[in-house]
């Protein structure tokens, strides 16, 4: 759920963009005597705790059967196993050095492998594939529990520092990797685990953000101080180039290549989730960029920065719409008046997505009323220009490699019912490299497009994937997944696991895009902002009416689902309108919203959900706070919850508490507390599988059976 712009770093080629990572959750400002009596589960927040792990065992020993003894659930986990493990993917990755490197896991590879293949083969369809670093083979030589998080590599070298997080928590081991050799480099740099953030200098000075010890840490549990770190001397050696406050979220520093394979280094400020304070590292010392503050660099083409702006912003005498993309030349980077380019400025009903420039074009992918849509941008002659690239007009479109350093880029596109095509980009035109086979028989179904109307007469889109010949009759089993914050986007994606695991059993499958997501740009997450969160829970209450009405379901064959702030979604719903369905997966979540500021990285989500120590911010999150007003009437359905003893962004204790709480109010539930995986829940492809079995197990037995 972290969005962070140095995140979008140009060179860093990552299994996923991580959050800025680090920590364990800050003391308590009340005493704990007067906490636990207002709480008598604080125990469960003891993460590693003995009285709190039995608790865990408790309960995964009393629901798992419930799912794995049905006759139905070993074939079904059979089937999550083949998607999860099939080879039939696109191996999508970043381009460096006239190679794609690429991280793939397979059933021979669980924890994956780092590999390459020339580009030349890979755009022909015949890459030539050479493993960098195997993950399995270093877990067993460590004696290790690894999980490839990422790299972050040197822009005109071959030396990178690799992530690697024990059983996938935030926190990670950073190690220098030399590409050359596919060896860590002797002596090199190492920084030991923390929810660190790194960058290059120079090939022999890393910048670093971590945990220096007591007080370094912010309110988050992320680092505000940023120091260079010279090769050869320890660490604790490294010198200050600047440091934040302890209320900000953290302090990162993300690198951009120049064409000439120079690059800069900025150092990313953020004060809050959504307010970001950019500096440029000069010899020197930093130079303040003039950006807004909500505002993210996505990267850096022919000297400009690509930035997109997440609020209007007036400058030198003209306004820049909320959303825009804009280019703005480094060299007036820092002045009081920068000169701005307008690149792109979407409507009301678009949005941008991903950025990423290549050597001669900057690369746009984005929504069209939450429909697909990839742009191509040039400079010339001191102007701008912008064309469509062709790909199919619905779906979703990602940019699956582009370098500075390279002309050649690549797109996939994806929808529900089509398996993800790649395709080699030459100016406005495409080709197809290739295409996924289907992991289910897409034939009998159908995707649609409808709107409902929220409380406050915003329309509210959602797709839904059906069978072509289902009956509008109120009783077709239904699952609804939402999102609804921090901007991210919900896309029309293709998941084999829902078409073989839901659709292919009878199910309906619905995707709500509701306020609080990026799907029209900022301003429709500004929408739900803090004490206008109320908003979002009433567009999703617009969908599930609006399913019942068009007669897709019923209460009855309704289920509801959504992780991490999707959980949160998840379990204000079953407190505001219960009589809606009958199941609801809460996945990772948060649903304590009093203590949620205490808890791992909670302080840094001030900024979406507001804090508890303001008053005002503090009444709303006492009206929606799902575990404090946990009262089920007879309509609160049989929950499943599931979250994960790793997890170091979302304190599994969110979930444990639920639960403790529910069995005090003699409700039933289930619960899955994996001891692996991290904030995903699923450290490794077979984990992956059985979690998603384990769900559409409970889906089918509430509102199939």
């Amino acid at each position: 759920m972290i969005r962070l712009s140095a995140c979008l770093a140009a060179l860093a080629f990552a299994a996923s963009c991580a959050s800025p990572r680090a920590a364990t959750s800050e003391a308590p400002s009340a005493p704990a005597a007067q906490q636990a009596a207002a709480d008598p589960y604080l125990w469960l927040e003891e993460v590693e705790g003995e009285r709190a792990l039995a608790w865990v065992h408790e309960q995964n020993n009393r629901s798992l059967p419930v799912l794995e003894n049905d006759p139905r659930y070993t074939a079904r986990l059979q089937a999550a196993l083949e998607v999860a493990q099939s080879r039939d993917r696109l191996p999508l990755g970043q381009i460096r050095g006239g190679n794609l490197y690429n991280f793939w896991q397979d059933p021979d590879h669980v924890r994956g492998i780092l590999r390459r293949a020339p580009l030349a083969g890979y755009a022909a369809n015949n890459p030539r594939w050479e493993t960098v670093l195997d993950i399995d083979a270093l877990a067993r030589t460590e004696n290790a529990n690894w999980v490839y998080q990422g790299a972050n590599c040197y822009p005109s070298g071959v030396r990178c520092m690799l992530s690697l997080s024990n059983g996938g928590l935030d926190a990670s081991t950073d190690r220098e990797f030399d590409l050359s050799t596919r060896q860590f480099v002797e002596g090199g740099f190492v920084v030991p685990e923390a929810k660190s953030n790194l960058g290059w200098l120079d090939r022999d000075t890393l910048l670093v953000a971590t945990n220096w010890g007591e007080g370094s840490l912010t309110e988050s549990g992320y680092p505000f101080i940023l120091k260079a770190w010279r090769r050869g001397t320890p660490l604790s050696s490294a010198t200050e180039i600047m440091r934040g406050e302890r209320t900000d979220v953290s302090v990162a520093v993300a690198t951009f290549e120049y064409e000439s394979n120079d690059h800069i280094a900025i150092a990313v400020e953020a004060e809050t989730f959504f307010e970001t304070v950019y500096s440029l590292i000069t010899p020197q010392g930093p130079q303040r960029l003039t950006l807004p503050r909500k505002s993210s660099i996505r990267d850096f083409f022919h000297d400009r920065l690509i930035v997109t702006i997440e609020e209007a912003w007036t400058i030198g005498g003209r306004t820049y719409p909320n959303g825009s993309l804009l280019a703005i030349p480094v060299a007036s980077a820092t002045n009081a008046a920068p000169a701005i380019e307008v690149i792109f400025s979407p409507s009301a009903r678009q949005s941008i997505e991903e950025v990423q420039a290549t050597r001669d074009s900057v690369l746009v992918a984005g929504f069209d009323n939450v429909r697909g849509r990839l742009q191509r941008f040039t400079f010339a002659n001191g102007r701008w220009s912008g064309a469509q690239i062709q790909v199919p007009p619905t779906g979703v479109v990602h940019i699956a490699g582009a370098s500075t350093s390279d002309a050649r880029a690549f797109a996939t596109f994806e929808d529900f019912l089509t398996p993800s095509t790649l395709y080699a980009l030459n100016g406005t035109r495409t080709r197809t490299v290739r295409s996924l086979p289907a992991q289910f028989d897409a034939s009998p179904y159908v995707t649609e497009q409808f709107e409902a109307t929220s409380a406050d007469g915003a329309r509210v889109p959602y797709f839904v994937v059906r069978r072509r010949d289902m009956q509008m009759n109120g009783q077709n089993p239904t699952l609804l997944y939402a999102y609804g914050g921090f901007q991210l986007s919900q896309t029309p994606s293709y998941n084999a696991y829902i078409g073989r695991l839901w659709l292919d059993r009878g199910g309906t499958y619905v995707l709500a895009n509701i306020r609080g997501g990026g799907e029209f740009g900022p301003a429709w997450h500004d929408a739900g902002l803090l004490t206008n969160r109320q908003r979002i829970y009433d567009d999703f209450y617009a969908v599930e009416r609006d399913l019942v009405t068009r007669n897709i379901t019923s209460p009855r064959r309704l289920g509801i689902s959504g992780r991490s702030n999707g959980g949160l979604l998840m379990g204000v719903m079953l407190n505001q309108h219960p009589e809606m369905v009958n199941a609801a997966v809460i996945g990772s979540p948060l649903l304590d919203m009093i203590r949620y500021d205490q808890l791992l990285a909670g302080a840094s989500w001030v900024g979406e959900y507001g804090s508890p120590s303001i008053p005002e911010q503090r009444a709303f999150l006492d009206q929606i706070t799902p575990y404090q007003n946990l009262r089920p009437g007879e309509n609160f359905p049989v929950v499943f919850i599931y979250t994960s003893t790793k997890d170091d962004r979302v304190h599994p204790g969110h979930a444990r508490k639920y639960g403790a709480r529910l069995t005090e109010l003699g409700v039933p539930y289930l619960y899955y507390e994996n001891t692996d995986g991290g904030h995903q829940a699923n450290a490794n492809l077979r984990e992956a599988a059985r979690r998603r079995t384990l769900e559409y197990m409970y889906l089918t037995q509430r509102l199939m059976d």
